[in-house]
């Protein structure tokens, strides 16, 4: 069992984005102060439907028509014939550096799709009308407040949780102290859970959750355990039996702990007095789940979501499921990236969930590279983009209890924390 977490926890991992690319100042100080975030947010107010380079907006002609990069970026006609120059040989994407020729761009049908539903006096506003979330928009006006760790700071971060009570941030990745924990304002607060034999060491953390009493509980792929600190870094509780490959974790208002088993399908409610480390129970609510990973709890009504990475058939990566549950745990509503796609036409592959103060449910979306409101389970699905530009391989997510969006990206290996404008 330790060794299918291990190889499970390893290939996680390994499918991230890593290295230096992402460099930052390694200090686990803020890398932006907020004026500067807010104001690039500001300058580059993008939405789904601009050019990322020229900042005009798509059409279906011409040369704002959207074409892809073999790396998967798009850009408008008119600016990739600008990159690639008179003698129209190379050009070199300016997101990634990748090389290509012109010959190598193609169509981005799913955002000519988009266009073509619009109309031509259509906008993003007025599909999203369209998709049934009219009555209900998600908050807007969020800007970048605050961006923090880096390449060296943090390695591979795979979780993030806030506490209620403190503020103080807990990202759990694959540095020699696995869990980093950063203070309200961002700097640095402290480092623990080496990796090694000791039973609270840490081996592969999966995520990470923070109770309301303020107690850090990690998944653990490399022993399948749970486990559980103070903000110490003191150990006080490991829960290792019944696990088959425990990975997404949320705390409840009861300091309650929702766990989901990747590997047997199953979701569990863990009740403990962490101040004893003792083990109250560990209770299976629901079975029969596939391949879960992200799981959130609504703090208002007690409402669980579930996100599930169904298995690919074929040459497909595969695509994910999201499940809401009552507080009893009666399915009240799911949706896979096929039946998403029919509300907005671009693939979408969820990674992390949330939900916000009013009981929304939020995803991250690693294929848009985007913050995206589902709505309410009563109005499931809507879309509305929260966040549309600026992550490059969104991982985690989770509120403060100001009601600031945090956001995990794997991808540059940073914690970015929006806050309403």
């Amino acid at each position: 069992r330790a060794r299918r977490g291990r190889a499970a926890a390893s290939a996680a991992l390994s499918a991230r984005p890593a290295g230096p690319g992402g460099r930052g100042p390694g200090s686990g100080a803020p890398i932006a102060s907020p004026q500067a975030g807010m104001a690039a947010e500001d300058e580059a107010e993008l939405s789904l439907l601009e050019c990322r380079v020229c900042f005009e907006p798509y059409g279906p002609d011409g040369q704002r028509r959207p074409l892809n990069l073999p790396c998967g970026h798009v850009l408008c006609r008119g600016c990739v014939g600008a990159l690639a120059g008179a003698e129209r040989q190379r050009l070199e994407c300016p997101f990634c550096r990748r090389l290509c020729g012109p010959a190598e761009t193609s169509d981005c049908r799913p955002l000519l799709q988009l266009l073509e539903l619009l109309g031509p006096a259509g906008g993003l506003a007025s599909a999203l009308g369209r998709s049934g979330g009219g009555a209900a928009a998600a908050p807007a006006g969020l800007g970048l407040r605050l961006c923090l760790g880096g390449w060296g700071s943090l390695v591979n971060p795979t979780g993030v949780a806030a506490c209620p009570g403190s503020g103080r941030l807990a990202v759990a990745h694959d540095g020699k102290k696995r869990i980093h924990v950063f203070g309200p304002s961002g700097f640095c607060l402290g480092r623990f859970g080496e990796r090694g034999p000791a039973s609270n060491d840490i081996k592969y953390p999966l995520d990470v959750a923070v109770t309301p009493d303020g107690h850090v509980v990690v998944t653990d792929g490399g022993d399948c355990s749970v486990k559980a600190f103070d903000f110490d870094g003191r150990g006080v509780l490991a829960v290792r039996e019944g696990f088959c490959l425990p990975w997404g974790l949320d705390a409840t208002p009861e300091s309650e702990v929702m766990v989901t088993d990747s590997e047997a399908g199953a979701l569990y409610r863990l009740a403990a007095d962490f101040q004893r480390g003792e083990l109250k129970k560990c209770q299976m609510i629901r079975s029969r789940l596939v391949s879960p990973r992200a799981v959130a709890v609504c703090r208002a009504s007690g409402a669980v979501v579930v996100i599930e990475h169904l298995k690919a058939l074929g040459p497909s990566k595969g695509s994910t499921r999201v499940k809401i549950f009552s507080a009893e745990m009666d399915l009240i509503g799911q949706m896979d990236s096929f039946g998403l796609n029919l509300v907005f036409p671009s693939r979408i592959y969820a990674t992390a969930v949330a939900f916000d103060k009013e009981g929304r449910v939020i995803v991250t979306d690693v294929c848009s590279q985007a913050v995206i409101c589902l709505g309410k389970p009563e109005e499931f699905p809507i879309f509305n983009p929260l966040i549309s530009h600026g992550l490059s391989y969104p991982v985690g997510l989770t509120y403060t209890a100001d009601n600031s969006l945090v956001v995990l990206d794997s991808g540059d290996h940073s914690v970015k924390v929006y806050s309403s404008t």
